[in-house]
């Protein structure tokens, strides 16, 4: 069954539909097909976890446009997931907002605001600072690995411009920091906002982003926590946010 959209305005550029999934190593399986095909993976994942992962690609990708009015049957036939999943996912998305649940209307895909993503990004630049800082400091052997993995997964997507691997890897990427820091607090601080950042980021990088860019500054943070350099981590992390401040200011005044 077809999810239903309301009559609200569709983005100015119509994104490119969702890709295949990548080729990726077994360290990087943990993302998967929105069209329901996960990949392998060696940690186990409940129902609920593949059901919020499937369908917050799916809303950040403009798969599910902003506005679009969702229904637990109709995601639960599109996922081949039950019900009881798919309402647990949603409450999730809801905290991040990505969707809003409206007592006896219905679920809406989040509109996206664009004079909220500055003040977003002030808090980013703070939390994500010390996190990649915290990261370096803390990752383990085999974290150490998959920060470096990561990092390769995005030079290929630079070289090659190849936006849903990148968005796959950047949530790879954003989780393994979230885990490799040892702090809860930011790591919940942080949850709230990766989601709506990336839906930004892919309604409007082809009007004023840099793709290549953002993925080499993606690596190089990557690349300095598995180095286990913290003030390389913290300086890169800045960088990256130098950029997309950049980037939101001129998606603003376009």
């Amino acid at each position: 069954m077809a999810v239903q959209r309301s009559a609200g305005r569709a983005p100015a550029t119509k994104p490119a539909a969702p890709k295949g999934p990548p080729k990726v190593s077994k360290a990087e399986r943990r993302t998967a097909d929105p069209n329901g095909a996960a990949y392998e993976t060696d940690d186990p994942e409940t129902l609920t976890d593949r059901a919020y992962r499937l369908l917050e690609e799916l809303i950040v990708t403009l798969a599910l446009p902003p506005e679009t009015v969702l229904s637990e049957q109709s995601l639960a036939a599109r996922l081949g997931i039950g019900r009881t999943p798919i309402r647990e996912a949603l409450q999730r998305l809801a905290r991040e907002g990505l969707v809003v649940i409206l007592p006896r209307r219905g679920i809406l895909v989040s509109q996206i605001n664009l004079n909220t993503q500055m003040r977003l990004l002030e808090v980013r630049r703070e939390l994500e600072r010390l996190m990649a800082k915290g990261a370096a400091g803390r990752a383990t052997q085999q974290e150490t690995e998959l920060f470096a993995t990561i990092a390769r997964g995005m030079r290929r997507a630079s070289d090659e411009r190849d936006d849903i691997t990148f968005m796959r890897l950047d949530r790879q990427f954003n989780e393994l920091v979230s885990q490799a820091a040892r702090n809860e607090f930011a790591s919940r601080a942080m949850g709230l906002m990766h989601g709506l950042s990336r839906r930004f980021w892919y309604q409007h990088y082809r009007e004023s982003g840099d793709l290549p860019l953002m993925a080499r500054l993606h690596a190089e943070v990557a690349e300095a926590i598995a180095r286990r350099n913290p003030d390389a981590a913290g300086r890169a992390s800045d960088r990256l946010i130098d950029y997309i401040e950049n980037f939101t200011r001129k998606t603003i005044k376009a």
